[in-house]
């Protein structure tokens, strides 16, 4: 059991060594940036963002308007036209009627002509009738 202890800690002195002596590399310019340089980038990206966000929500915003508007002239334009076939559907009614009314009138004052000459024929017959 110490063996196995003692093993396990060379082999962990051993994989420290290696890790203390592996070569640093060198930092390129990016890397060595300060602080203060790495606020302004930062400052910068979120200005970016924040004028990405902007434009986009007004682009939005400019499409629902346009939706909007092409909405209430499409509703516009059907409103119209119903109205106009309301209108013109009325008018033709109108029109059958004044001239179904026209016919019925014709056809009672025919029938007054006929019943007033079947009268008048109807009383020369009994005045004929009676005279013989």
């Amino acid at each position: 059991m110490k063996k196995q202890i003692l093993s396990l800690a060379v082999i962990a002195l051993l994989a420290f060594a290696v890790q203390s002596c592996e070569k640093k590399e060198n930092k390129t310019a990016e890397d060595e940036l300060t602080l203060g340089n790495k606020v302004d980038t930062l400052t910068s990206d979120i200005e970016e963002v924040k004028d990405t966000v902007v434009n986009k929500a007004e682009n939005a915003a400019a499409k629902a308007k346009d939706a909007t508007e092409n909405a209430a002239n499409d509703v516009k334009d059907a409103t119209k036209k119903a109205a106009n076939d309301v209108e013109n559907a009325a008018k033709k009614t109108a029109n059958d009627v004044k001239d179904a009314t026209k016919k019925g009138a014709e056809k009672v004052e025919n029938a007054a002509k006929a019943a007033k000459d079947g009268t008048v024929k109807t009383a020369k017959d009994v005045d004929a009738a009676l005279k013989k």
